[in-house]
């Protein structure tokens, strides 16, 4: 049997349907606060029998820091996808990052260790990765520094990939994925679906960073691929697209037929923004909308070379074009 953690995420809710659609015994852990009731809309962006496939996972309630629930989550267990995480940027998370990133992904690792797990494959993020030189593109190469001004999230992800490798140190046969900005079906209200979002409704001003992007279909595929495979100990990044965020901008708006984005956002424009916000949060406990990592990515360029899942597995990613008409039919 299969266990996923995070299953009621983008990655995790688009593995399930896959999962489900070939045959596996599937169990997967959620909160008590969780929705199901979203994963259930994700299958039915592709099946007219969704509540028939949810029906055959089985659902345990754990978090991936309650040990005693994880101990239960794990019997019978042989294979375990590991997708949850804690996702924020705010300095003022790093705690509830690290307790989640870090300590639950030990918690995961040490269970997988325990009950002799076949294979772990677990889902991290092109955040991990370092800087290439100018010119270059970022590879699985090239080395996280420390000293670069790196996220609470890059931090504590980075964390949460060395205890997979501890793991890997100590019998678990494991591998990694490092996804860039994922694109797919449903959760319009966090991740790159509040792009998808903004870009449905017309967007007049563009920054002028650029970024990896990637199907969600094409991060589940390579997950079930891998975890098929002999391959271990091994990370792959799973970027299908370089893109600038103006180009990623205007493609969407013409598919939403709404204009382009014509304008320039300068950053000091958007650093003041994020100062105004800071100090709204501070005075009125309002929740922040903008910090400064998230200004600094709209602003810098980081493109990846993501072939060597290509070079070593029968592996193509979908057409960009291909992604963006699906994603857009399926808005909504």
């Amino acid at each position: 049997m299969v266990l996923v953690t995070g299953g009621t995420g983008l990655v995790g809710s688009h593995l399930l349907y896959s999962l489900l659609k070939g045959n596996e015994n599937v169990r997967a852990i959620h909160r008590s606060s969780s929705d199901l009731e979203a994963v259930k809309k994700v299958f039915s962006y592709f099946t007219s029998e969704a509540d028939t496939l949810f029906q055959k996972i089985e659902w345990i309630e754990a978090n991936i820091t309650d040990i005693p629930a994880l101990t239960l989550a794990f019997k019978g267990i042989t294979h375990v996808y590991h997708a949850a995480a804690y996702i924020s940027f705010n300095p003022k998370h790093y705690r509830k990052l690290k307790k989640a990133n870090v300590e639950g992904t030990a918690n995961i690792v040490n269970l997988c260790l325990e009950n002799k797990i076949k294979k772990l494959c677990y889902v991290s993020s092109v955040a991990t990765l370092g800087n290439a030189e100018k010119g270059n593109l970022i590879n699985e190469k090239t080395a996280w520094n420390p000293e670069d001004d790196n996220s609470v999230y890059a931090i504590t992800k980075y964390g949460s990939e060395m205890e997979v490798w501890r793991g890997t140190q100590e019998g678990l046969n494991a591998v990694i994925v490092n996804p860039g900005v994922i694109l797919g079906e449903g959760f319009w209200n966090s991740g790159s679906g509040v792009i998808i979002k903004r870009a449905s409704k017309g967007v007049s001003f563009y920054t002028t960073g650029g970024v990896g992007i990637v199907d969600v279909k094409d991060v589940v595929n390579a997950m079930m691929s891998l975890m098929g495979s002999s391959i271990e100990g091994q990370n792959y990044i799973l970027v299908g697209k370089n893109i600038h965020y103006k180009e990623l901008l205007s493609n969407l708006s013409y598919h939403f037929k709404k204009r382009p984005p014509k304008k320039l956002a300068p950053k000091w424009i958007l650093t003041l923004m994020r100062i105004i916000d800071w100090f709204s949060a501070k005075l009125f406990r309002t929740k922040r909308s903008l910090v400064k990592a998230t200004v600094n990515s709209l602003y810098s360029t980081s493109f990846y070379d993501a072939s060597k899942i290509e070079k070593e597995l029968d592996f193509r990613y979908t057409p960009f074009e291909e992604t963006l008409e699906r994603i857009i039919k399926n808005y909504g």
